[in-house]
């Protein structure tokens, strides 16, 4: 098995291209060792000692790497890891872990005077934002909108990257303001 590798525009993350399905639906963010703890390959990601991140994608792994941690001592590690843990065939999650990936926006309950508006952002969101994000490892959720503000929540090697502001003010919101003349911003949650 060959597990390709990506840098991302976060260079504290990579990517880990395994070749087959991570995850079926959705995707799963861990930002610390406890949340890790629902799934073996992320507990043992993080128990590497040098990981600050885990996020599981469609079809890759990104891992965050903490400050000042060169990459080439920790990269091997982490691809012994993904290689034993995807030729094994070991479940992503353990049974009874009391996890499930939750629904996009299962927390906000938008105006529904605003349903249409909230449709074409959810439409412009899923089929050109997060193509292009999870190209970079990372996602982007979305998570209300209020009064001309469009609230998202960036992931994977997004969450923290340097030019993840950039991405929200000159990339996606101006994508949605183009194309949705309500939005007037977009806020990171």
């Amino acid at each position: 098995m060959l597990i390709e590798t990506e840098p991302t525009p976060n260079p504290a993350t990579l990517k880990f291209l395994p070749g087959r399905t991570v995850m079926d639906t959705g995707t799963r963010d861990f930002a610390t060792p406890e949340e890790a703890a629902a799934s073996p390959l992320a507990d043992a990601l993080f128990g590497l000692g040098d990981v600050t991140g885990v996020f599981f994608g469609r079809d890759f792994v990104s891992v965050t790497a903490a400050a000042g941690v060169d990459w080439r001592g920790l990269k091997p590690d982490v691809l012994a890891l993904l290689l034993d843990h995807f030729t094994a065939n070991m479940p992503l999650f353990r049974p009874n872990a009391g996890f499930s990936v939750p629904a996009p926006d299962a927390e906000f309950a938008d105006d529904p005077a605003d349903a249409d508006i909230v449709e074409q952002i959810k439409e412009l969101i899923e089929t050109r934002v997060r193509p292009a994000v999870a190209n970079d490892g990372g996602d982007i959720v979305y998570r209300g909108f209020d009064k001309g503000k469009v609230y998202l929540r960036m992931q994977g090697a997004c969450a923290g990257c340097p030019s993840s502001s950039a991405t929200l003010k000159q990339g996606i919101e101006q994508l949605l303001r183009h194309y949705v003349p309500e939005v007037t911003e977009v806020r990171a949650v």
